[in-house]
């Protein structure tokens, strides 16, 4: 099975092949969270499946780089990051502010990228200790498709590089409001000799996406896979495609994490014209680096899919500011950014009144 190197190839494939394979193990996902006896942790599993499905959907997408171990590759996928997913709920909606919590639960993502490791108590810091396994369940998932990786050793480091930065980062991001800046501005001094030039807040952007790992995993399966592409694959990735998903994340969540006082990387920027100047460099670079690793169109179609799956979401059309700068950065990246803008759009939408059909509620047709 050949790499998608064309929108059309690419949208079929995503269509028919991944986005069923992501829910049909995202269900499976769901009936085990169903049965956590802790309703607290009942609770955080169930709402961060249902409320960031789009995650597993956009990660696995890489999975076509894995050709015909695909279906392996999208079961890593969506295991990663519905540990990812869940943490981040019990992170951010926890009433413990304690860091050894915090880093104690992200040991799982630890774990789940070393096979053999046995599993710890990663809730020993909190109240909540019942999840019936769930955790434990996504951490040998994980464990068992690397077990099998032809590859593994190969991507081994860059995994666990990119890995130890997002636990880092939620470890530092989910501290009292005192800490928080101090703690984020330390950790950024201890590798800004490492970095190619940003602010303290651009680098824990780049720190807080999953897509290098998925990128690795599901490359490393192609033939004559080198350690020197373990290197370009992670270098590309980390920090520049990475940095542009986790800017654009917070990029539309600006309205939302002012009115809920959550940290915004984005609120951290001079104006809306440093902005858009910065998130064009991040665009730029990581085309750069994109054009040395193998079937660079699609890695290419990636970098502009995610302008197009962040911009479409229905709160960029709430922030007036926001929908503007968001539309002079779809009409500046061409046809490509364009065609998986109005795919991702009409898809969310879709996707929310079928979800709202299924709920038994009169919904009415898609508007804007």
């Amino acid at each position: 099975m050949k790499v998608p190197s064309n929108l059309f190839s690419m949208a079929r494939l995503t269509l028919h092949g991944v986005l069923p394979c992501v829910h049909r193990y995202l269900n499976g996902w769901r009936e085990k969270a169903r049965k956590i006896p802790d309703p607290e942790l009942r609770s955080q599993a169930l709402a961060s499946i249902e409320t960031k499905t789009f995650h597993c959907e956009g990660g696995a997408v890489l999975a076509l780089l894995a050709g015909d171990r695909r279906d392996e590759a999208i079961r890593f996928i969506v295991a990663y990051q519905t540990i990812s997913d869940y943490l981040d709920n019990l992170c951010d909606r926890s009433t413990s502010l304690n860091p050894e919590d915090f880093r104690a639960l992200h040991e799982s993502m630890r774990h789940a990228l070393t096979p053999g490791t046995p599993p710890g108590n990663y809730y020993r810091f909190r109240d909540e200790q019942d999840d019936g396994g769930y955790l434990t369940a996504l951490v040998k998932t994980c464990q068992f498709a690397l077990e099998r990786h032809p590859a593994y050793g190969k991507i081994a480091g860059a995994l666990h590089e990119l890995a130890g930065y997002y636990c880092d980062l939620q470890v530092h991001k989910h501290v009292n409001k005192e800490e928080r800046l101090p703690r984020l501005k330390a950790w950024f001094e201890s590798h800004r000799n490492n970095l190619p030039e940003m602010s303290w807040y651009e680098f824990a952007a780049c720190t807080g996406s999953t897509l290098g790992i998925f990128c690795l995993f599901s490359h490393a399966f192609q033939e004559r896979f080198s350690d020197d592409l373990a290197h370009r694959v992670k270098e590309a990735y980390f920090p520049w495609v990475q940095g542009l998903h986790i800017l654009l994340d917070y990029f539309v969540d600006q309205e939302e994490d002012h009115l809920g006082g959550d940290l915004n990387f984005c609120s951290y920027y001079d104006d809306e014209k440093q902005m858009e100047e910065r998130f064009t460099h991040f665009f730029e670079q990581a085309d750069r680096g994109i054009a040395q690793l193998p079937s660079p169109e699609f890695h290419r179609m990636i970098n502009r899919g995610l302008l197009a799956v962040y911009l479409s979401d229905r709160k960029v059309d709430a922030q007036v500011r926001v929908r503007k700068l968001a539309r002079k950065m779809i009409r500046r990246r061409g046809g490509i950014t364009l065609f998986f803008f109005l795919h991702a759009w009409f898809y969310r939408r879709i996707f929310e009144w079928t979800r709202r059909l299924h709920a038994g509620r009169k919904a009415p047709i898609p508007s804007g």
